[in-house]
């Protein structure tokens, strides 16, 4: 490793590069050099401008995209040098996702789309788990209902369910309120925060809503591919005003230390 991870991490970027492009003229750096590490147990929002690398960040961190150079990490497993076949079962058992499109199969149930990863793997839910799953996302009586029966933040809430039920190391959420009104949208930001205050997961965000980020523990804030700064305890106030002092400065990498 070229980094020292604490044993706290569940999930790290050290000195990951993603360029696109062959050629000086064509050539883009979506991440330069970015070092940052998500503490297991924390809540944390990723932010910046249109084109920053927030989203192509969490894809790298995801293996839903691959790094050009670096180390990317999930708990103590290096998942940028493993093989298609062991990438994507790390996915389906260690990671966890909610997208702004919802992701649901449309002629799945609600309870067969929650149960979907097990199932891909040949497992059956844990009864109980299950059960407390569906209980916290309030949807006890819409388990046989389809996606077209449901509205759209029931629809983002399954999806949460769906993310917890392999109780996941990680759970990535990519702009998850984006398509979801005011009050649905608060609805799932507070199943987030409480799947890692009472689940104890471990939740990584991407947003450009000062009020979405502020339901997080932390804020990480990029700009041309580099982490250029981030906010602990945040308010939508904070949040907002951390957004408009934002000038875009590229900044060295902070290295990851013990």
């Amino acid at each position: 490793m070229t980094a020292l991870l604490t044993r706290t991490s569940a999930a790290a970027a050290v000195d990951v590069w993603k360029v696109y492009g062959e050629t000086e003229q064509t050539r883009v750096e979506a991440l330069a050099g970015v070092s940052v590490e998500f503490e297991r147990g924390r809540f944390t929002a990723i932010m910046g401008p249109s084109g920053s690398g927030k989203s192509t960040l969490m894809h790298v961190l995801a293996g839903l995209d691959s790094a050009t150079e670096g180390e990317v990490w999930i708990g103590d497993t290096r998942i940028d040098t493993l093989g298609e076949r062991a990438m994507t079962r790390l996915r389906r058992e260690k990671l966890g996702f909610v997208f702004q499109q919802y992701n649901l199969l449309p002629t799945l149930t609600a309870v067969e789309n929650i149960t979907l990863p097990l199932a891909i793997g040949g497992d059956k839910p844990d009864p109980d788990w299950l059960a407390y799953v569906v209980e916290s996302v309030e949807l006890g009586d819409r388990l046989d209902h389809r996606p077209s029966e449901l509205s759209g933040g029931q629809q983002q809430r399954v999806a949460c369910a769906r993310a917890l039920i392999t109780k996941p190391e990680v759970i990535f959420a990519d702009e998850p309120t984006g398509n979801l009104d005011s009050r649905s949208g608060t609805e799932v930001l507070e199943l987030l925060q409480r799947s890692v205050h009472e689940f104890e997961q471990t939740v990584v965000m991407v947003t450009h809503d000062p009020k979405a980020a502020s339901y997080a523990d932390r804020v990480i804030f990029l700009a041309d591919g580099h982490v250029v700064g981030e906010l602990t305890e945040p308010t939508p106030e904070t949040v907002l005003e951390r957004m408009k002092r934002f000038d875009g400065r590229r900044l060295e990498p902070q290295p990851i230390r013990r």
